[in-house]
């Protein structure tokens, strides 16, 4: 699982650089392309930043995500019309998943919507899909005639304990005693850290218990460089790609391009549940139709029962004969086995049933296990 930086030598010259990117060189970080972005894959050894923070904590550049703020009268309906979730009950300070999908039924982008405050929203898309989910919105809100809305771009087991460190003390035990206890997961607060204007949210995309921060792009070094100095002591580490890929697969969460795109609908992944067909929106149709007639592949977790890694692409055979493909696949430092994700035929999707993955031209045996959702 050591990657060689000289095997990853990347200067980020034209590609977009987040306001950490100088604090990932003085961290000597192996730097790679992600989604156009100059992104750190690992600061020391991929296993040993995933070990961090499943025992400790860690700390990710997410700035490469992308945000869009929806306000004005009509946001909520316009949001309605273009997610597959129905929003309807939402409150300021909450958060909800859902999906975006094409006439198709399709996955445009899984994201995260954050009610701000009546009719005012931001929307946290992934890096790679952030300007085409813009543009999205942004269409079906000329089509439908939404005038007076405004759109625009705009941690851990021991995270707690970290925010209330001893540099910063004052600043970081107020963000421990009085943000951190009553903010339920999936649910956010607007506060200040380090006397820095910011919304606190909880929901992480580790299987640990993550927190986010979001302040000004001038000043989030700051608070990285605050917690950085605060954490160390205790275990935290910066932490990579190469680590936050390993801890998704190990916890079962998709990652957009590999387990979704939009060719794939939500109910042939695991987020059925983010589907309300009681309500109008784009692809609602093709969705109820599926739903109907059932889907022809489902997402599949697997173990490996056999040694080797099953990696991206590789063919997935039940019965003699080929059904599917991997999308992701990893060695789970945590569980110590190889695990991943594949496509199947919806007749070989029941957990238990065993399965063969082409390994350098040898079938090994893998086991279907099931998939757990947020």
């Amino acid at each position: 699982m050591n990657i060689n930086p000289e095997d990853f030598f990347f200067s980020g010259d034209g590609h977009e650089k987040t306001p950490l990117f100088e604090r990932h060189q003085k961290l000597k970080a192996t730097m790679i392309e992600f989604g156009g972005w100059c992104m750190p894959v690992q600061y020391t050894a991929v296993i040993e930043e995933h070990r961090a923070t499943r025992s400790a904590a860690g700390i990710f550049d997410i700035c490469h995500m992308g945000e869009i703020e929806v306000r004005g009268t009509g946001a909520r309906d316009l949001l309605q019309s273009v997610m597959s979730r129905n929003l309807d009950g939402q409150e300021i300070g909450q958060m909800r998943l859902s999906v975006m999908p094409n006439v198709r039924g399709g996955i445009i982008d899984d994201l995260t919507v954050y009610k701000l405050g009546e009719e005012h929203y931001m929307v946290v898309t992934n890096a790679v899909t952030k300007d085409g989910d813009w543009e999205w919105i942004r269409k079906a809100q000329k089509e439908k005639g939404f005038r007076g809305v405004t759109s625009g771009t705009s941690a851990t087991p021991r995270a707690r304990s970290i925010c209330r460190g001893r540099s910063h003390k004052s600043s970081f035990r107020r963000l421990h005693r009085e943000i951190l206890p009553p903010l339920k997961f999936y649910h956010f607060m607007s506060t200040e850290v380090l006397g820095i204007p910011s919304i606190v949210s909880r929901s992480g995309y580790t299987g640990e218990d993550g927190f986010e921060i979001y302040a000004d792009s001038r000043r989030i070094g700051e608070i990285f460089d605050a917690l950085l100095s605060a954490g160390t002591p205790t275990g935290l580490k910066p932490v990579g790609l190469g680590a936050r890929d390993t801890l998704r697969i190990e916890s079962g969460m998709m990652l957009y391009g590999h387990e979704m795109d939009e060719t794939v609908t939500p109910y042939e992944v695991v987020y059925g549940w983010l589907v309300d067909l009681t309500k109008e929106f784009t692809g609602c149709e093709a969705l109820r139709k599926q739903k109907e007639e059932g889907v022809k592949k489902k997402l599949i977790g697997f173990e490996m029962m056999d040694r080797g890694i099953a990696r991206h692409g590789y063919k997935v055979f039940g019965n003699g004969r080929e059904i599917g493909r991997v999308t992701s696949g990893t060695f789970a430092p945590t569980l110590s086995k190889a695990v991943g994700f594949a496509f199947v035929d919806r007749t070989h999707d029941s957990p238990g049933a065993e399965i063969g993955i082409e390994i350098r031209g040898q079938q090994a045996k893998a086991r279907v296990v099931p998939l757990t959702v947020l």
